[in-house]
């Protein structure tokens, strides 16, 4: 069994990551930057450093489930989730559910949530559900605590931050009651090929395929198709994209934005 493997094992064993659900080429880039950081040259040299070095295990976590976001990534979808979207699924009933999955440090939800609230605000009829969702519990907990730096806040207008958050004395910012309100945390396993829910008219899973393989691309498309409600919709990262063996399942809605409609 050459190293790379017995590399793979403890990480599977040791950090319940399963590096079978990644491309190899992702998970090699991965490890050889920690090497680097660590100034090992080989895997079983890394490995050494692994069992002997605790603390590395949380780097290396953090490096095999990277997580970069931001309030309002890719802003052009979710100001089509607010004119197109949400009033289509509003009009059908009052009240909608949402799975962000894979939602790192909590941007996506806490986002989706603020558009959200200011349609509610305009129709107190209106209610939703957010299914927050990611495998990392380490991030998670950031996400349910809902504090964020003035940099993260940069794509939010005065009004947005002034309405949704509240400053603290170290000049951070805390998500307000009302947004936490319309979320519920709760690690998930997209792997496990069991959703957060069922009867869903939305999920979001953007820039989170573009790590794994093709067969687990399309289990995940099949397990979100179940999910969701006849007509749901499922939005997709900007580079990401439905496999040929599960395209039949939805049906473009905006092609740019990668938003797909749940066929029956």
């Amino acid at each position: 069994m050459d190293d790379f493997v017995l590399l793979k094992r403890f990480i599977e064993q040791t950090l319940a990551i399963q590096c079978s659900n990644y491309k190899e080429d992702y998970i090699k880039r991965r490890l050889l930057s920690r090497m680097r950081s660590t100034s090992t040259t080989t895997y079983e040299e890394y490995l050494r450093y692994l069992k002997a070095n605790p603390l590395e295990l949380e780097n290396l976590r953090n490096a095999l489930t990277i997580n970069v976001t931001e309030f309002f990534r890719d802003n052009e979808v979710y100001e089509f989730m607010k004119k197109d979207i949400l009033p289509t699924l509003f009009g059908q009933r009052d009240r909608i559910r949402i799975w962000s999955a894979g939602c790192s440090t909590g941007e996506e939800p806490y986002s989706l949530a603020i558009v959200l609230s200011e349609l509610i605000a305009q129709n107190p009829k209106l209610s939703a559900q957010i299914y927050a969702t990611d495998i990392d519990k380490v991030v998670l907990a950031k996400a349910q605590e809902g504090i964020y730096t003035p940099k993260a806040m940069v794509k939010l207008s005065e009004s947005q931050i002034h309405r949704h958050f509240t400053k603290l004395p170290d000049g951070n910012f805390q998500v307000k009651p009302h947004l936490k309100g319309l979320i519920r945390f709760r690690p998930h396993d997209l792997m496990s090929g069991v959703p957060v829910s069922r009867w869903l008219d939305l999920i979001t899973c953007r820039n989170v395929t573009i790590y794994f393989n093709e067969k687990q691309k399309d289990e995940l498309a099949k397990m979100f198709h179940g999910a969701l409600v006849s007509g749901g919709y499922y939005i997709m990262g900007k580079t990401e994209y439905l496999g040929r063996q599960v395209d039949s399942l939805f049906t473009p809605h905006n092609s740019l934005q990668k938003i797909f409609i749940k066929k029956d």
